[in-house]
């Protein structure tokens, strides 16, 4: 009988490393691709994409398994960072990784690999998918600090029953001494963070490159101006950092934070203090919403939320839906509702779906 030919993607980190090494274990056919989803002639020095693909060949050698390599950085320029443009031309905050998920890992590789005589594909993400009923169910990865069941949350039934996530039932810990064990390169290597795209650079400087900077007033819910922002592409709902506000004859001393973006006006709304009662709101407008399940639940229906990655669940409940908007009410006020970002729903420890933040209220 042949084997399963899984191909899984081998980004040259530990967790895609030991997602190839269990697999290897199990006695598949294992292939390993490396994909190169960024380039731009401009970018000089800053990416790691030619050292993360020694790691990967280091990698495959170790586990005597072929690797290939596919370029989609068109693909990816025009499914994902033209939206990621869009969207902060527009005053909000994408999250590109959910996308990318969507067009490129779970889309354009699973095209890929099928070219490659897949049966499946497989990545180093920590999540679950088990089969229920005919249907399959993103659940969380077992290790809730690292789980990435928010990135996922816009799959569809094909790409979910397309996908096997190795390393779902392994904590962190645990993933790298399966790594050192085996001996691979990867065993201690620094996990990478931010946008990938952006790399180690300032997001300000990247950002510059592509959209011009719109300068504009920054002042108080009340209409008192504070200083001048460089862009409002250049911050987001609940920041603190980069605002450049100096301190006040009259105010508390409080740090400031951003409370809201007025386009009309090209204004920075910021306020004093970070539990400063304008960055918290009980409810929330998605629109896009998607359902793992391809159903919506009925409404009203209780669950739990996260509208950032990492945030424990909210309890809150779905009020309003039709195919293109959702309103979502919080039992507790949740601060700094970013529109823009996913908010992505739960039932424990299942993903239910999720749908893009467009505005918070009261």
């Amino acid at each position: 009988m042949p084997k399963t030919r899984i191909v899984v993607g081998l980004s040259g980190g530990v967790d895609s490393s030991v997602a190839a090494l269990l697999l290897v274990e199990q006695g598949h056919d294992v292939h390993a691709v490396f994909m190169k989803n960024w380039e731009d002639a401009q970018d000089t020095g800053y990416c790691a994409a030619a050292e993360d693909l020694e790691d990967a060949r280091s990698v495959c050698v170790t586990l005597g398994i072929p690797l290939h390599t596919v370029n989609f950085t068109a693909e990816y320029r025009d499914r994902v960072f033209r939206y990621f443009l869009e969207e902060y031309r527009a005053g909000r905050t994408p999250n590109p990784d959910v996308l990318c998920n969507t067009e490129i890992k779970f889309k354009a590789f699973l095209d890929h690999a099928r070219r490659l005589g897949a049966d499946r594909i497989a990545t180093g993400h920590y999540a679950r998918r088990v089969a229920q009923n005919g249907r399959c169910l993103l659940l969380k990865g077992c290790d809730l600090e690292k789980d990435q069941s928010y990135f996922l949350h816009s799959l569809d039934q094909a790409q979910l029953a397309s996908a096997l996530f190795p390393i779902g039932g392994l904590r962190k810990r645990q993933v790298r001494e399966r790594a050192a064990a085996a001996g691979l390169v990867t065993h201690d290597k620094k996990d990478s963070t931010g946008i990938c795209f952006i790399g180690e650079r300032r997001f300000r400087d990247f950002l510059n490159r592509y959209l011009p900077a719109q300068p504009g007033p920054i002042q108080t819910p009340e209409g008192e101006i504070l200083g001048q922002h460089a862009g409002l592409m250049f911050h987001t709902i609940g920041q603190r950092q980069g605002l450049g506000i100096g301190g006040r004859r009259k105010g508390s001393g409080e740090p400031w934070y951003v409370a809201g973006k007025e386009l009309e006006r090209n204004a920075l709304i910021a306020v004093q203090g970070r539990d400063h009662p304008l960055l918290f709101h009980r409810r929330l407008r998605a629109v896009a919403p998607h359902w793992l399940v391809g159903e919506p639940p009925a409404v009203p229906s209780s669950c739990q939320a996260k509208i950032r990655y990492r945030q424990p669940d909210q309890p809150c409940v779905l009020e309003r839906l039709d195919a293109h908007t959702l309103d979502v009410s919080f039992t507790e006020p949740q601060r700094a509702i970013a529109p823009g970002q996913s908010v992505v729903f739960y039932r424990d420890d299942v993903c239910l779906g999720g749908g893009i933040i467009a505005a918070a209220y009261d």
